[in-house]
């Protein structure tokens, strides 16, 4: 056996320290668990993981082909081996074996071939029932991680806004995600009053298909959909027309067809469900403490969440409510980073009965 030369042995040490010091990093995640998008947030490193929530399976073998974004690629565009689909539907876990799975799988993507057994926040919608906490609960912990906590979005949402919960003031944060919008008053680091909407994203595109299929008996698929609710979608009237071709199956030939539609007729398809949203943020406000309301009258309506990016929201809920409405900056991400902020809350969940406010919500 040939001896380790000095310099051999000091890079070796060298190289476990460095690796010792990941390690250490990696002991902490913060798992946003989306209905359209997964999200995992390490400490120093910031969002490591932001990728669909999409799997595709083999329906022969039932083995799992693709997961995350190359998964969302194969979107409309199977065989009739393949599956792809949403394994979360309006924020809650549909496909328990699917979530698992891709969790596991996203996670050893950030830990690379390095020991990964980490302490996770994750987030849950507001008003989950208890079966549903214990679905993400479990579907999180096969991956290896040995505690798990639990933050409500609208709490993550506020923090990863950069709102100071833990004073004795009130702030309003309307969290519009892919499968669900959570609202909630926020003050002293709990919520006062909180709705939670089946009523998001994916929700704007199906009322795209409708339309296109009612208007122009054109058929479209999910992601052309999403495309132009991206492109052009808005549901509050654009000071220019924009345009958009949407591209699918005439319903009656079934021939190809190309439609080009103006952003007033997305206004027009996505108006209802901005509406419904603005509507439900007016009766949660009705059932505030007057005090509160007295400081979201002063500050104004924080929106968070990817859906909270479709032009003239803003405009909508503050012209409903009568109230300023502000979008969050990078909103799509202010849940993982709230997230992120609750980690140093892990080691506090055991100083109860100590005066500690904590936002996180129970240890498992």
């Amino acid at each position: 056996m040939q001896p380790i030369q000095a310099g051999t042995m000091k890079e070796a040490v060298q190289r476990e320290k460095g690796q010792e010091a990941f390690s250490l990093l990696g002991t902490d995640a913060a798992i946003d668990l989306g209905t359209s998008r997964t999200r995992i947030y390490l400490p120093q490193q910031g969002v490591v993981i932001d990728e669909p929530s999409v799997v595709a399976v083999d329906n022969m073998t039932e083995e799992i082909i693709a997961i995350g974004q190359e998964a969302y690629e194969m979107v409309g565009r199977t065989s009739q081996r393949l599956t792809v689909t949403y394994p979360l539907v309006n924020g809650v876990i549909s496909n328990f074996i699917l979530v698992e799975q891709m969790v596991g799988y996203f996670l050893k993507k950030v830990s690379s071939s390095m020991v990964f057994m980490p302490r996770v926040v994750a987030c849950i919608p507001g008003e989950v029932t208890e079966v549903e906490k214990r679905a993400v609960v479990n579907s999180i912990s096969t991956a290896g991680v040995r505690k798990i906590c639990l933050i409500e979005e609208p709490i993550a949402a506020a923090m990863g806004a950069g709102i100071d919960i833990f004073t004795p003031h009130g702030s309003l944060v309307v969290d519009i995600g892919g499968g669900t919008t959570d609202m909630a008053v926020v003050s002293l680091g709990g919520v006062s009053t909180m709705r939670s909407v089946k009523l998001a994203g994916t929700h704007f595109d199906e009322a795209i298909i409708k339309y296109m299929r009612r208007k122009y008996n054109l058929i479209i698929g999910q992601k052309t959909a999403e495309n132009a609710k991206t492109t052009i979608g808005c549901v509050y009237p654009k000071e220019e027309l924009s345009y958009y071709v949407m591209k699918g199956r005439n319903g009656l030939s079934g021939l190809p067809q190309a439609v080009t539609v103006s952003s007033d007729e997305m206004l027009e398809c996505l108006v209802e469900c901005g509406m419904q949203i603005a509507r439900e943020v007016q009766d949660m406000l009705e059932e505030t403490q007057p005090e509160l309301v007295a400081d979201i009258y002063a500050e104004g309506i924080v929106l968070t969440g990817g859906s909270a990016r479709l032009y003239g929201f803003d405009n909508l809920i503050a012209k409903k409510t009568k109230l300023p409405v502000h979008v969050a900056e990078n909103p799509d991400r202010c849940v993982v980073l709230g997230a992120g902020k609750g980690l140093e809350y892990i080691d506090k969940m055991d100083q109860k009965g100590e005066g500690m406010l904590n936002p996180l919500l129970a240890e498992y």
